[in-house]
């Protein structure tokens, strides 16, 4: 992609037919918005704070990127929660399908994993950013690094601070895609939250999206267990359950079962103060079924052991039920069933903002209309994480981030 030195305007050289926009931040919303744009004949300009792009994006990949999920769409389109109605319209047109489909047109083939999503064959998120950012030099789209955002001026032109001082800029359309407010050495820093508050338009704050959960853990348990995964359990928070597992850490827990349930978990701390979570350690007996192996006599074995042999319940499980279940409870098999069943974890707090994967919080949709494009400022559209919307792990967030695609389609300012 053509990189280009600052200048006092860096203004979109019109195409053949005017049409000129601007695509502020180069995570996949926008390098998705950039394409749409380019394909729909606009000259494309991105701008991106950081010295490359999608880094974020490189860092979710880091591990496997997940990039989508295989499963029903009907079931798929139910991860959205509140924000469903809004997202609903453009993932039936850009969805799981669509994105692997466009995938392939990068030459990035995929597959699906045995949990059901979806991976590039080669795992990484390197090979399919590079073949993305040279499609977008291919059609057209120049990107100026280095140069981050700072708000507007009084001729409603965007400001640039970059290393040789700042700039403006000006098109028929403008593309946020800032991010949201987590993983700041990544970008994304949410710091245009307070440009667009101080501009008049609403913006929630704010929230730990995909995260773990402090608890107040014995040094005994942490020495004992930290960075241990606690394998088939199911976990429980108000109505929502989840299985799965996760992983005891020096700070409390975290892990793909907690991050499923995190939002649900979040909101009961946010609301009351306190949030609790019930395992069910042994999701696949009956309490019957576990009061009755428990009910056996032990003899010699301690009852670790004795938890061993009967439930099959390794140490990690074991140091879990000894650390949150009082003495005279271990004691009683019938009361110990009960609570092998429904283990209560009370949560201190979620982990810090910026450890998040995801935020929800940010522009609230009420600003915007059924295309992203902000009411009371026509021409601007507000894309990905930092709208306030959420998903969990599993390529949600990313097919959510990524349905630019069909948002954009065919937009022309008002």
């Amino acid at each position: 992609m053509t990189k280009t030195t600052p200048q006092t305007s860096a203004v979109s050289k019109p195409a053949p037919n005017g049409k000129t926009a601007m695509v502020i931040g180069a995570g996949p919303a926008g390098l998705m918005a950039a394409e749409r744009l380019a394909v729909d004949d606009y000259a494309v300009t991105i701008y991106e704070g950081m010295p490359s792009a999608g880094r974020k994006f490189l860092m979710a990949g880091k591990s496997g990127l997940n990039i989508t999920h295989s499963e029903d769409l009907e079931t798929f389109l139910t991860r959205y929660g509140t924000s469903r109605a809004r997202l609903e319209p453009h993932l039936r047109k850009f969805g799981p399908d669509q994105i692997r489909e466009w995938c392939a047109g990068l030459g990035v083939e995929t597959f699906v994993g045995s949990s059901g999503r979806v991976f590039p064959t080669a795992m990484k998120a390197s090979p399919l950013l590079r073949a993305w950012l040279k499609r977008l030099d291919g059609l057209g789209c120049t990107i100026h690094y280095r140069h981050y955002w700072t708000g507007w001026n009084d001729a409603d032109h965007a400001i640039f601070k970059t290393p040789d001082g700042e700039i403006t800029a000006k098109a028929d359309i403008t593309i946020l895609a800032l991010g949201g407010g987590s993983w700041k050495r990544l970008g994304s820093d949410g710091k245009w939250m307070d440009i667009l508050v101080a501009a008049g338009i609403k913006c929630n704050p704010f929230r730990p999206a995909n995260c773990g959960f402090e608890m107040n853990w014995t040094d005994h348990l942490i020495d004992k267990c930290a960075g241990q995964p606690v394998k088939a359990v199911t976990l429980a928070c108000g109505t929502q359950t989840v299985r799965g597992e996760f992983v005891i850490s020096k700070t409390g827990i975290e892990g793909s079962a907690v991050y499923a349930i995190s939002a649900k978990l979040r909101d009961q701390w946010l609301e009351t103060g306190v949030g609790m979570l019930t395992l069910d350690l042994c999701p696949d007996r009956t309490l019957d079924d576990v009061t009755n192996r428990l009910a056996k006599p032990r003899g010699k074995n301690s009852l670790g052991n004795h938890l061993r042999k009967t439930l099959g319940l390794d140490a990690t499980k074991t140091a879990l039920i000894f650390e949150v279940t009082p003495r005279e409870t271990l004691n009683d098999p019938e009361a110990l069933a009960t609570a092998i069943k429904t283990l209560k974890l009370q949560i201190k707090k979620p982990r810090p903002l910026d450890e998040a994967i995801s935020t929800a919080g940010g522009v609230a949709w009420e600003e915007l209309d059924e295309n992203f494009q902000l009411i009371n400022r026509p021409g601007t559209y507000c894309l990905g994480e930092m709208v306030d919307w959420e998903a969990p792990t599993g390529g949600y967030l990313l097919t959510g981030t990524l349905t630019v695609n069909t948002i954009l389609r065919h937009m022309m300012p008002n």
